[in-house]
């Protein structure tokens, strides 16, 4: 110790420094690109970067595929499988150094955590999605179905098994397995159906409200837990090291099963109720903890030997779907992992694809022979079963079809097959060409077999309308000669409209409840009430006028567009609860009840590009006489947008998705239609924000305190029509004086006469003089020569309408003139020119509702218009 002091001290007076240590880098050069370099390189300590590149390519790449395949009506899933496949060893993979530079194999495991995290959590989401009530309610077909569909795929699965397990068990990186262990994986990779994907086809094709659509949801929902159960034995008897492990394991799995269903369910619903959270949906913290449990529970069946999905998956199962809980929990997490974490998992099973490992005969025999086993033994098994369920033989052949559906949960599936070692990568790629052949035929095979004119046939049979050879069964109510009856109050009762078809919107709601008022006529006083305990007492009780023997009956029809998002999804499989606590059609349904009407409503989700189709078959089902469509408030037919008050009239009638939708519709309207573009009818006006007021702080604030509008001292309407002639203006005209019933209501019936026919002018004649005598003081018919009808028309409606400030807004009635001989395109370009209105006498708008709309809705005249278009098939009586 001394001797050491010593030489430290000689040291330190020498002046000798002592020896140093070689510098260390801290931390990594934080300059990056800037300093050279290379984000591509995969680095341990910092793999962010290259996991962003890897995502976004991943991303890009599917969504560009799946634009081109939704054309043609396939899932998205096609698109992924696709694009993980071109991405992998089997096309992109053969470009030089191009898998070591974007998907080297340090970094497969950062990948690999993300894709499973998003698999759990997709498990999760499809566990939301299988609603056990269905399969309850529909057990006998499920069973019948379901196990006939399962059984046979089954069997035959097991049988070629033998020939994949003896021809491709020397494959590399195989663990020994019994082949009991191998049939049973084989068996289920053959027999799962795709119960997301499934619902996601049955939907787009509308067939989820129609019995093949419930007879397949039914049996599919029994398939897929029972396909999971079997997958979970299959995982455990890998797993385990001896039989009795296996046993313990599927104990302490169905013991796991009767933990979640009798004692965390309850308690679970006990804290959402207490929360609010099922009535008015999830709560953040309850989001918090549903997912806390979904990791959990795949925690739990992760360490006792069985795949954490399965743990996620059993909490999905368990959440309520009440009051649509398990639909706004789906919204809150769906889009991160099915546009997110999806597409990684699809990525990596692409990475284990290698098509060039399909390089001989007797591989492409096994391939052509898995698909044949997957497909006929699905489609021979749920078609024999739901022919013995009394389907005709094409539901039942399109039963089978749509039963075959492989697609995500095949994926799921084999990747589990393949990390377990059961499977080489050769069989895996086989059973992913399976997959992908099995789920891409499934909808145009659907289509082929089940089209819509025969769904429609078919209801009509078995309605007892028509016989099996399309003949008529029944006459029409509604069918008369109307060459024997006169143009007078006869023809105006043979054309009385008696069933409405009125498309429910949002924004448009307080002008449809104002126009329904209308349509409701006169409603009755009320008598006096007496109190039940002092009837008898010297005391009468007036009695309630009688209602109208035959009220107008009003179908209120309230259509969601159809996202890609599994909760859109979820909201068509559960319409009917949808139905039931939609604000619109419960405010539709009351109000008609209170205006003399009788009112039904429902609630479809299609996509957008299928509104005119639904609108149009739901018409002709309901054998409807008109079919009312409001005119958007902001030009799009998404109900999520706000109009602004800087939101013109003119951006409002641009061509858009809206316009689209009208013009569509109105070609192959089954029925009367009727276009309301709302100006004011029975609405508050938009007035200006509210201004900025100065308080005792001295800071501008703007006021909150909303302005409170007066009873409105007028309750009439004034209409005005300017009858041209022809069908369409026949139409309006008569839908007019149905109008003028009401009290409230005031006509002026202008007939224009430019070259006018002498069967227009006595039809106009005739339905003067036959005009009831209680409409005599309310409707004024007149009559204008003139060579510039809009010129003349517009000045005419300025004066008519928008003169009381206090009314409920006034109404310009039109035809849309389809069988006017008459040319407005140069007058319409003078009038809208010399107002300083720019105008294409080509315009969208006048496509859409004819040119005299045009010009009246280009000049902002202070009213709104209904414009009619008479049926079709009425245009050549």
């Amino acid at each position: 110790m001394a001797s050491t002091l010593t030489s430290l001290v000689a040291k330190t007076m020498s002046g000798t420094p002592a020896p140093t240590p070689t510098p260390k880098l801290r931390a990594a050069h934080q300059g990056g690109i800037l300093e050279g370099a290379n984000p591509s390189v995969y680095d341990s300590q910092n793999p962010i970067i290259i996991f962003i590149i890897q995502a976004a390519i991943i991303i890009i790449f599917c969504r560009l595929l799946h634009y081109p395949l939704s054309k043609i009506r396939q899932p998205r899933v096609i698109a992924e499988i696709i694009g993980g496949i071109l991405l992998g060893p089997s096309v992109l993979g053969r470009i030089p150094h191009f898998s070591d530079a974007i998907f080297p194999k340090a970094s497969i495991p950062t990948l690999s955590l993300a894709a499973n995290l998003g698999l759990v959590l997709f498990l999760f989401l499809v566990g939301l999605e299988v609603d056990l009530r269905l399969l309850l309610s529909n057990w006998r077909v499920a069973l019948s179905v379901g196990a006939a569909g399962m059984a046979l795929p089954f069997g035959l699965g097991c049988a070629i098994a033998y020939g994949l397990f003896h021809h491709f068990r020397t494959d590399p990186d195989l663990l020994p397995i019994s082949f009991g262990t191998y049939m049973l994986f084989v068996g289920v990779a053959t027999a799962i159906t795709a119960f997301p994907v499934l619902c996601r086809i049955l939907t787009e094709l509308k067939l989820l409200q129609d019995h093949v659509g419930v007879v397949v949801l039914s049996a599919g929902v029994g398939n897929d837990v029972v396909g999971w159960i079997l997958l979970a034995l299959c995982v455990a008897l890998v797993n385990a090291g001896s039989g009795i492990t296996a046993l313990w394991v599927l104990l302490t799995c169905v013991a796991y099963v009767l933990f979640l269903i009798y004692a965390v369910r309850p308690a679970l619903v006990w804290i959402l109720r207490r929360t609010g959270s099922i009535q008015n949906g999830p709560t953040q913290s309850m989001v918090a903890l549903t997912l806390l449990l979904t990791l959990g529970s795949a925690f739990f069946t992760g360490i006792i030997g069985v795949h954490p999905i399965f743990g996620a998956f059993l909490v999905g199962l368990i959440c309520p779907h009440d009051d649509g809980f398990a639909i706004k929990l789906t919204e809150k997490i769906e889009d991160l992992v099915t546009v997110f974490f999806l597409p990684l998992y699809f990525a990596l099973s692409g990475l284990s694809t290698n098509i060039g490992l399909l390089d001989s005969g007797i591989t492409w025999g096994y391939v052509f022979g898995v698909i044949a086993v997957a497909f006929f033994g699905k489609f021979i098994g749920g078609t024999i079963a739901a022919r013995l369920c009394k389907l005709v033989w094409r539901e039942s052949f399109t039963v089978g079809v749509l039963m075959s559906c492989k697609g995500l949960v095949e994926l799921i599936v084999l990747n589990i097959g393949l990390q377990a070692k059961i499977i080489s990568q050769r069989t895996f790629t086989i059973f992913v060409v399976m997959a992908l052949v099995t789920t891409f035929a499934t909808t145009p095979l659907t289509t082929a077999l089940y089209p819509p004119w025969y769904r429609k046939k078919l209801a009509a049979w078995k309605r007892g309308e028509i016989d099996w050879d399309g003949n008529s069964l029944r006459q029409d109510a509604h069918s008369s000669d109307d060459a024997g009856l006169t143009i007078s109050s006869d023809k105006l009762a043979a054309t009385e409209i008696r069933r409405l078809l009125m498309y429910l919107r949002l924004e448009s709601l307080p002008s449809l409840l104002t126009f329904l008022s209308l349509l409701g006529g006169d409603r009755p006083e009320g008598g006096i009430r007496v109190h039940p305990s002092k009837k008898g007492a010297g005391v009468t009780e007036e009695t309630t006028p009688l209602l109208p023997k035959r009220p107008l009956q009003v179908h209120g029809l309230r259509m969601l567009e159809l996202t890609e998002r599994l909760s859109s999804v979820m909201k068509d499989s559960e319409i009917e609860e949808v139905a039931t606590t939609d604000p619109v059609v419960n405010s539709f349904y009351s109000f008609g009840q209170l205006n003399n009407l009788a009112v039904s409503g429902e609630v479809e989700i299609v996509p957008e590009g299928s509104y005119a189709q639904t609108v149009a078959q739901l018409a002709a089902q309901q054998a409807s006489d008109m079919v009312f469509l409001p005119w958007s408030e902001s030009g799009s037919l998404s109900e999520t947008g706000s109009t602004t008050v800087e939101h013109t009239t003119h951006h409002r009638h641009d061509n858009g998705p809206h316009s689209q939708f009208i013009s569509t519709f109105l070609k192959q309207a089954p029925c009367h239609t009727a276009v309301f573009v709302n100006n004011g009818f029975g609405t508050l006006v938009k007035g200006e924000r509210p201004g900025l007021r100065r308080n005792k702080s001295r800071v501008s604030l703007r006021s909150n305190h909303g302005h409170s509008s007066a009873p409105v001292a007028d309750r009439g309407h004034h209409i005005f029509f300017p009858f041209f002639g022809g069908m369409d203006d026949r139409t309006a005209m008569r839908f007019v004086l149905r109008l003028a019933r009401n009290a409230n209501v005031t006509a002026t019936i202008l007939s224009v006469d430019v070259e006018q026919e002498a069967q227009e002018q006595g039809f106009f004649s005739s339905m003067k003089d036959s005009l009831p005598q209680e409409l005599e003081s309310r409707v004024l018919f007149d009559t204008i020569n003139t060579s510039q009808p809009l010129n003349d028309i517009y000045n005419r409606a300025i004066s008519e309408v928008g003169q009381s400030t206090k009314s409920s807004g006034d109404l310009i009635v039109l035809g849309r003139g389809r069988e006017s001989k008459i040319s407005f395109k140069s007058e319409l370009q003078h009038v809208l020119s010399t107002a300083g209105h720019t105008s294409h006498a080509g315009s969208d708008l006048s496509q859409s509702l004819g040119d005299v709309a045009h010009t009246l809705i280009s000049m902002e005249v202070k009213a709104s218009l209904l414009v009619v278009q008479a049926k079709n098939g009425d245009l050549n009586s």
